[in-house]
């Protein structure tokens, strides 16, 4: 059997004279480290004499005796020891590639870029983040952030992997998966939220200015809260558009007027700002992980793989499940 192994051998890197391969690299150091052809030859599972013949050729390439065959114990030369030397460092990188190009191949290493709408930070996708990077420290991330209509355009032009969008984005080339479910909540200024109870009726702020985001494009999250005021029996009169989530928050915390937002900003204190629950419908918002069908990149499934398990966490413990 080895030897039609070795007849193969040869057939494969030819019988020239001028072949330096990785496998006769790879011969050599092991009869320089057996200092012994029947050792070597067992080592690396080939007969004797095509292993001689390798190595007859590899210091035909290279133009030098490698080993000094005169003495009772074969010895390297000094071409030899170079030879060795060198061989060494140069199976060490190619070890090294092949180790890299691997990781690359099974997501364990890479690049993977992330987009999220801005009032995603205020929920538990940080802990996703973190938990990501701390079971995947070779894979770097990109991450920015964007309303939901620049995510739609950087996934379908393939700037972005993955884009966490509220609540998704409605496209026939990306695939949507529901990452957090989580209620509204009522964003007040401070004097307004001090004359008020607790929890308050959302109706009894018809009269108020409802801030909403974002302005464009339409329909977004400003719509979906315009719902929500339409089923508690009004409609705001003049509602004041803002760009984003940061330019909404802002005019409430100087008094300019109220806004609907996700629960978990509320979890983050903001001078001039308070945060009550409120009494009317209430069908809360969702966030997503939306990426396109055709992605077939390692990195992004070994995201999806921890973002399924972190909502599957996160549902658990709505419930009171285990996680």
């Amino acid at each position: 059997m080895a030897g039609s192994r070795d007849d193969e051998t040869d057939k494969l890197e030819g019988s020239g004279t001028d072949a330096l391969d990785l496998r006769r690299l790879r011969y050599f150091v092991a009869v320089a480290e057996e200092m012994h052809f029947g050792r070597a030859a067992d080592r690396i599972g080939i007969a004797q004499p095509p292993l001689s013949r390798q190595i007859a050729r590899l210091e035909a390439a290279v133009s030098a005796q490698l080993f000094d065959r005169s003495r009772s114990r074969l010895q390297l030369t000094q071409a030899g020891e170079l030879m060795l030397d060198r061989a060494r460092t140069l199976l060490r990188g190619v070890e090294d590639i092949r180790q890299e190009i691997a990781r690359l191949g099974s997501g364990k290493a890479g690049l993977l870029r992330v987009a999220f709408v801005g009032s995603a930070t205020y929920g538990s996708l940080p802990r996703l983040i973190e938990g990501f990077r701390n079971e995947h420290p070779s894979i770097e991330l990109a991450l920015s952030a964007m309303n939901n209509a620049a995510l739609k355009q950087a996934l379908v032009e393939r700037q972005v992997d993955v884009a966490i969008a509220r609540p998704s984005i409605d496209d026939a080339d990306i695939m949507s998966e529901r990452l957090e479910q989580e209620p509204l909540i009522l964003a007040l200024p401070d004097a307004l939220a001090a004359d008020s109870a607790e929890a308050i009726e959302l109706a009894a702020l018809r009269e108020e200015t409802f801030i909403l985001y974002p302005a464009a494009p339409r329909p977004s999250f400003a719509d979906h809260v315009l719902g929500v005021c339409e089923a508690a029996g009004f409609h705001p009169s003049d509602p004041l558009m803002a760009s984003d989530y940061q330019t909404a928050i802002s005019l409430v915390a100087v008094g300019v007027g109220v806004c609907i937002v996700p629960y978990s900003v509320s979890s983050t204190h903001r001078p001039g700002i308070s945060y009550r629950p409120y009494l009317g419908p209430n069908p809360g918002t969702a966030l997503s992980i939306n990426y396109r069908i055709d992605n077939r990149s390692p990195q992004l499934w070994s995201f999806l793989k921890a973002a399924r398990i972190h909502a599957r966490r996160l549902a658990a413990g709505r419930t009171g499940g285990a996680g």
